[in-house]
């Protein structure tokens, strides 16, 4: 069947739907006098059913045509030569049925596909028409949200959506991303704090920097890539239309051989050859067959696009649920990303606070994600950097130095600090080790980590439990940090010290022992990885709308746990492809058999061939769509 284009219009008051509900009124009423009919009115009956087939048809007609002259059979040719077939051997109400029959199927379809299209097309009004401007001095002026720019401040009260990415100037709330995200449970928002357009504020009253212009936000393109996605066949889709192409043509040939070897050879009853000729042509009509891929990939899209899953189109969908291996990476991905410091021994102990407030001073003078954290930690403690810093040095690799308050500190590696490596010793596995020495003879020792994710032990064992092995990390780090941390989230596999060429080697190698592959990572650092993997993966792209349109699977929340129900997802929605062709196909040949046979009329060939078949796998596609919040 011709798929309608999403839009606006409503299927059910479209020309085509007019037209089916003029063939249906004909037809149940030549269908009425025929069953009470007389000489007198028979021909009233033939008149009235062959203007329904006549009106039904002018439905798939003109598509018929064009497959004609494009030297195509498909399933409006199919249909039109029935339906004329059945009208010249004189079974119009047959005819009548079929038109009307077809005709309805094909507008359930066009609205079950605009259903499932509904849950992306919605995204459009998330983020409002209009918008209040914060101006100098406070004064309120509206203007439209596509004209919002860079720099421009607007206000949203609570309950009302935001128009455009920003970071957030005035005022607390709590905004539910979940449209977004697929986060579940609100989240609160201050100043400084970054927010999404098409999210929800349920609070209090925000007023907002624009980051991104509307169409530029990561709502926009989340729906750009949205469109992408829907017009990218899985390769399941792709082999069924094959297989269509060659199966119509075929079948055509049966259908005309059934009708007319029995009529050359003397058949008494001919007329019933032709008519179980023209009831094959139905049967063989590949509709739901050919429905069954598309309706379901799109339906899983619309579905997991609600969860913050973004999958761009059904090749990535059906490779996913075929994945039998990942690879990792692991800062950002297994671990915050973030280094904390996690022990700090000072000698002499009462040097403490002087030392730390040096330390600081000196460490501030770089952006060194080492450096922040020491500076962040010390901040906790209440303890004010010191002021004056001389002489700052940096050597790339080993620490920082400089003259502060008059006394020379270095803060870095071993080798930097030679006296203090020696009292404090090596670092434990997995830790990084500051070590800083004083030319007023202090020496202290800071050991850093890399946080594990807390949801990081749950993501692997719940890949383990899809039968998803080896989980291996991938990671450019030291190989005792990474196996520390692989060590406490149930890694199966480490790959430490590995440059991007590496990785992708590294990858190469996993995909012929274990098959189809994926990486999960940042989606920055790990694209080449990201690339090379048969499903490249990235996670907490909300505010990254660069990655959303380049990655095959964008998580949209920080949220690791929604891999795994993504994947869950596409092996339930290749399950139901399979379910849905399965039925196509058993309807197919059942009828098909039953019409040689001579006992399927052409009214239940329509009514169970076509409509039947088409209504069911689309029922069972569109559970996908509306299947619970975590799959």
């Amino acid at each position: 069947m011709t798929q309608s284009p999403a839009g606006p219009m409503n299927p059910w008051r479209s020309r085509h739907a007019k037209r089916t509900y003029v063939s249906g009124a004909l037809w149940l009423v030549a269908l009425l006098i025929e069953a009470y009919s007389n000489r007198g009115t028979a021909g009233t009956a033939f008149v009235l059913a062959a203007v329904s087939a006549l009106v039904g048809g002018s439905n798939f007609f003109p598509s018929a045509w064009r497959a004609l002259r494009s030297a195509r059979l498909d399933m409006n040719v199919l249909m039109s030569l029935a339906l004329v077939a059945a009208i010249l051997i004189d079974e119009a109400v047959e005819a009548a049925t079929l038109a009307f029959l077809f005709s309805f199927a094909e507008l359930l379809e066009r609205a079950a596909v605009q259903r499932a299209r509904r849950a992306m097309t919605l995204l459009h009004e998330l983020a409002p028409d209009v918008v209040e401007i914060v101006g100098p001095g406070g004064v309120i002026t509206e203007r439209a949200s596509a004209d919002l720019a860079v720099g421009d401040v607007y206000r949203v009260r609570a309950g009302g959506r935001l128009a455009a990415d920003g970071i957030v100037r005035a005022g607390m709330s709590s905004v539910d991303q979940a449209t977004i995200t697929g986060e579940s449970l609100p989240v609160p928002k201050g100043s400084g704090d970054e927010v999404l357009a098409g999210t929800l504020n349920q609070e209090g009253s925000l007023e907002i920097e624009v980051t991104r212009p509307a169409a530029e936000s990561a709502l926009a393109r989340i729906i750009r890539a949205l469109r992408v996605a829907e017009s990218n066949r899985a390769p399941t889709e792709r082999a069924v239309q094959q297989f269509a192409a060659v199966y119509t043509p075929v079948v055509t040939l049966l259908a005309v051989a059934v009708a007319v070897v029995p009529t050359v050879m003397g058949a008494a009853d001919a007329g019933a050859w032709v008519l179980r000729g023209i009831t094959l042509l139905v049967v063989a009509c590949p509709c739901a067959l050919v429905v069954a891929t598309p309706v379901t990939v799109v339906s899983a899209l619309a579905g997991a696009a609600r969860r913050g899953l973004l999958v761009r189109g059904g090749a990535p969908l059906e490779a996913l649920a075929r994945v039998r291996a990942i690879a990792v990476d692991k800062t950002g991905t297994m671990t915050s990303g973030n280094l904390s410091v996690e022990r700090v021994v000072v000698e002499p102990p009462d040097h403490a606070r002087a030392l730390l407030s040096r330390l600081a001073a000196l460490e501030g003078r770089t952006e060194h994600p080492v450096a922040r954290a020491i500076t962040e930690y010390v901040a906790t403690l209440g303890i004010d950097a010191s002021t004056k810093v001389e002489g700052f040095a940096m050597t790339p690799g080993l620490g920082v130095g400089a003259t502060v308050d008059g006394i020379a500190i270095r803060a870095g590696r071993d080798r930097h600090a030679p006296a203090a490596a020696q009292r404090f010793g090596p670092p434990p596995a997995g830790r990084v080790q500051v070590l800083v020495q004083e030319s007023s003879g202090a020496e202290a020792m800071l050991l850093l980590t890399d946080t594990v994710r807390p949801d990081a032990p749950n993501f692997v064992r719940a890949l383990h439990e899809l039968g998803i092995r080896p989980v291996v990390m991938l990671t450019g780090d030291s190989a005792a940090t990474a196996s520390a941390v692989a060590a406490r989230v149930g890694i199966d596999d480490v790959r430490a010290g590995l440059l991007p060429e590496d990785k992708v080697a590294a990858l190469r190698g996993l995909r012929e022992r274990h098959g189809m592959l994926a990486m999960v990572g940042d989606g920055v650092n790990d694209a080449p990885a990201l690339a090379t993997a048969d499903v490249g993966i990235v996670m907490g792209v909300a505010g990254a709308p660069a990655t959303i349109e380049t990655a095959d699977v964008a998580l949209m929340s920080d949220d690791l746990e929604a891999l795994p129900r993504a994947i869950r997802l596409a092996r339930r929605t290749v399950r139901v492809v399979r379910i849905n062709i399965g039925i196509a196909l058993a309807t197919k040949l059942l009828l098909g058999v039953g019409t040689v046979l001579g006992l399927v009329s052409l009214s239940l060939a329509v009514l169970l061939g076509d409509v039947g078949a088409t209504v069911l796998v689309t029922a069972s596609a569109m559970r996908l769509a509306r299947s619970p919040k975590r799959p």
